[in-house]
């Protein structure tokens, strides 16, 4: 490797700087062909042309754009790395390759297994302690599991132990919180309107506190934040693809234990769906972190396929909203189903962002994009009038609360991506503004599901 360019000085006029050098690294580390030692010689190099830049007169801004202009596209970079180190494509998909080190990936995958089997024997305690208590297990699933992956997290980055106190300290308040609170069960033994609320948002809770440990506990780092929503996306994926063969499997071997007169019910219920869902939960996390980039390539397809059509839904139900009848007569099933298709364009926005190369310029599929948050805009607007007729004419309920709450929190969100996403399309803004907002606003959504989880139970007198 070649002698290190000194780096920049990290002062407040050079933030800006050291912020686009690292949304530029992050993207480089992404190629498949490209290792993390090239990525180190190409910033060397990229630092050197901004210093020489900045010296001839260049503003930081300038001066990094015609560096990395003179870098070359990164696509085409990267094939060159793969005509160049052609076997490295092939050890990256093996199970172990090389350069990571052999020892330290089995380690890792050892370490894996290990929370999972814990994971899995902690579900199938709660599941034998709930017995016919259906609710308890409800109630507490999520705090056998999710702590096992952040564990997994905590100890592959290496998070600070005082980060990890005060996210363990938080998990056991929700613990606490779910099942302390004097919840009312309703008539079938099923959770009440505040208790299905605080169970409902305690995974939303949890899996942003999960972001913290997966960032190593830099939450305040946009790129890490940006890396997490990546994360969940590439391991939903995965998560599918294991439960596609999974089932598969359960499938198959059920069916062949059945012709011979063996009954596998018992056992999948009580040992093998205990120990599978958490296991499928943290080998996903793990493939998702050996398996960098190998996902990636997906990724744009995926927000290409599902962009148009998501924008000929919301059209459809926005029509659809409007054409039936007035909006005190739409159903409340309805507007908690809105919620959660607002709640999955969201998450296509954000991961379609998060899978864009940030230093390409505007083209076609942005304003396809604006075009999606326009229609979840309006759909929003509808979704809100509805429920503010509704409470204007049947009262304050928790459930009505913690849906205008949602959405009044996603039609802040949406308004401001759009204004964003309409100034880069227009060639107005930076692609840097639209990614930045995307990730600072990811807390307020952690932010409401607390209070609903914490206060809504005392707020409606846990009913």
């Amino acid at each position: 490797m070649s002698e290190q360019t000194p780096r920049a000085p990290q002062g407040a006029e050079h933030a800006v700087l050291e912020e686009q050098i690292d949304q530029w690294r992050g993207y480089v580390q992404r190629r498949r062909a490209i290792t993390p030692a090239d990525v180190d010689e190409m910033e060397d190099h990229l630092r050197g042309q901004v210093a020489d830049l900045t010296a001839s007169g260049l503003e930081d801004d300038e001066a990094f754009l015609v560096a990395v202009k003179r870098m070359g596209n990164l696509d085409e970079v990267s094939r060159e790395f793969a005509r160049e180190h052609s076997g490295r494509l092939w050890k990256q998909l093996v199970l172990v390759p090389e350069e990571a080190g052999e020892n330290g990936r089995w380690r890792e995958l050892g370490v894996v297994l290990a929370l999972a089997v814990a994971s899995g024997i902690w579900v199938k305690i709660l599941l034998d302690a709930a017995g016919t208590d259906e609710l308890v297990l409800v109630r507490n699933a999520v705090f056998a599991v999710l702590p096992f992956l952040a564990g997994y997290f905590a100890w592959k980055r290496r998070v600070p132990w005082g980060v990890s106190a005060v996210l363990l300290a938080a998990t056991a308040a929700l613990a606490l919180v779910v099942n302390l609170y004097p919840f009312v069960e309703g008539p079938h033994g099923d959770p009440g309107m505040t208790g299905f609320l605080a169970i409902s948002h305690t995974p939303v809770v949890l899996w942003l506190l999960l972001g913290v440990v997966y960032a190593g506990g830099a939450w305040r780092s946009g790129p890490r934040r940006m890396d997490f929503v990546r994360f969940t996306g590439e391991l939903i994926i995965y998560l599918a693809l294991i439960a596609l063969g999974g089932g598969l499997l359960i499938g198959l071997t059920f069916g062949t234990l059945s012709l011979v007169g063996v009954d596998f019910e018992p056992f999948l219920g009580e040992w093998l769906l205990p120990f599978a869902m958490p296991g499928a939960l943290l080998v996903g996390a793990w493939l998702v972190e050996a398996k960098k980039n190998v996902v990636e390539n997906i990724a744009p397809v995926l927000t290409r396929v599902f962009t148009p059509l998501t924008i000929v839904m919301l059209v459809a139900l926005f029509v659809a909203l409007l054409v039936n009848g007035p909006l005190t007569a739409v159903d409340r099933e309805l507007l908690i189903l809105m919620d959660a298709i607002l709640v999955l364009v969201l998450f296509l926005l954000l991961y379609s962002i998060s899978a864009r190369d940030p230093l390409a310029p505007a083209g076609i599929f942005d304003w396809l994009q604006l075009v999606l948050v326009g229609a979840a805009l309006a759909v929003d607007a509808v979704a809100l009038t509805a429920m503010l007729t509704r409470i204007a004419e049947f009262g304050f309920t928790a459930n009505k609360v913690a849906a205008l709450g949602l959405n009044l929190v996603l039609l802040v969100h949406l308004v401001w991506a759009a204004w964003l996403n309409l100034g880069f399309a227009r060639g107005r803004r930076p692609f840097a503004d639209v990614e930045r907002w995307q990730t600072q606003y990811l807390p307020v959504y952690g932010l409401w599901a607390a209070i609903v989880v914490v206060a809504f139970g005392p707020i409606f007198a846990f009913a």
